[in-house]
């Protein structure tokens, strides 16, 4: 939602007075434009002869077909409030617009993409603050988003992520080359959601997740070199000379020990716990 500042009112007002329009109706005409891109505008107001469409260095059509007079000053005017809003940086966006007025306090609401409004150099408009989606500020714009009982999703397929909130839980996949194109919900003893791309059903336990309720997920630390290296190191073998069966089963138990107090501390994983134990059995 954007609202006009003292300056962004002062140079309607002046606009309005310049054209012969009141200043509602150069608003009504400023959303139209905005809307359009700054280059196009599709307007319904009875100071411009009802409903009505202009083309920037293009065709004007005003619902008084034949009042070329109107038609002028209907295209000066757009073509004014174009060039105003070219020097607001991130106030053309695409998607749907509304102005409206409230107790002598003109608002403007605009939807879509491009950049907040808060970068604007000429200060004609006093941004809302952004209140950020519930998949976080660090994306916007999804190409489709949905949701049912309890649990939502939005894919984003130019930052290649899919966000999925369950029972307050916000977690963003990395959706890798996948594209996805469709969308499958199901309710059958309990909620449930697919998702397919060019690949077929996405599994998402195969997506990397990037984040959990905003923050990245600790990554499992791997086994250090040495100590991998250790369970073979001659200070875990009886000395030349003085081997014997019962020193040779104590340092294998040992060395088993050993890794397993590494598996329950998270430096090994289970299976190369499994791995290296087996090979140390078969020692016996």
């Amino acid at each position: 939602m954007l609202q006009l500042s003292c300056a962004g009112q002062q140079a309607i007002n002046d606009i309005a007075q310049r054209h012969g329009f009141s200043f509602d109706a150069v608003l009504s005409m400023l959303g139209s434009v905005i809307n359009g891109n700054g280059s196009m505008a599709q307007f319904s107001h009875p100071e411009f002869g009802g409903s009505g469409q202009w083309m920037l260095g293009g065709m004007t059509m005003v619902g008084d077909m034949f009042n070329n007079h109107l038609k002028g000053r209907v295209d000066n005017l757009c073509a004014e409030l174009s060039r105003l809003i070219s020097n607001q940086p991130g106030l053309v966006r695409s998607g749907s617009f509304q102005s409206q007025s409230q107790n002598g306090s003109t608002q403007v609401n605009a939807w879509g993409g491009g950049e907040s409004a808060g970068t604007q150099n000429n200060n004609l408009f006093v941004p809302a603050p952004v209140v950020p989606d519930w998949w976080g500020p660090d994306l916007r714009f999804p190409n489709s988003t949905g949701g049912q009982n309890g649990m939502r999703y939005a894919w984003f397929s130019q930052a290649h992520r899919l966000a999925i909130e369950s029972n307050g839980e916000v977690i963003i996949y990395d959706t890798l080359d996948h594209q996805i194109g469709g969308v499958s919900q199901q309710q059958s003893g309990g909620y449930s959601v697919t998702f397919s791309s060019q690949y077929g059903y996405v599994d998402l336990n195969r997506l990397p997740v990037v984040s959990i309720n905003g923050v990245a997920p600790m990554a499992p630390v791997p086994a250090p070199a040495p100590a991998a290296h250790n369970f073979n190191n001659n200070s875990h073998s009886p000395a030349p000379g003085n081997s014997s069966p019962g020193g040779a089963q104590g340092d294998i138990f040992a060395s088993i020990e050993k890794l397993a107090a590494l598996q329950a501390r998270g430096i090994l994983s289970e299976q190369e716990y499994a791995s290296k134990k087996a090979e140390l059995l078969s020692r016996l």
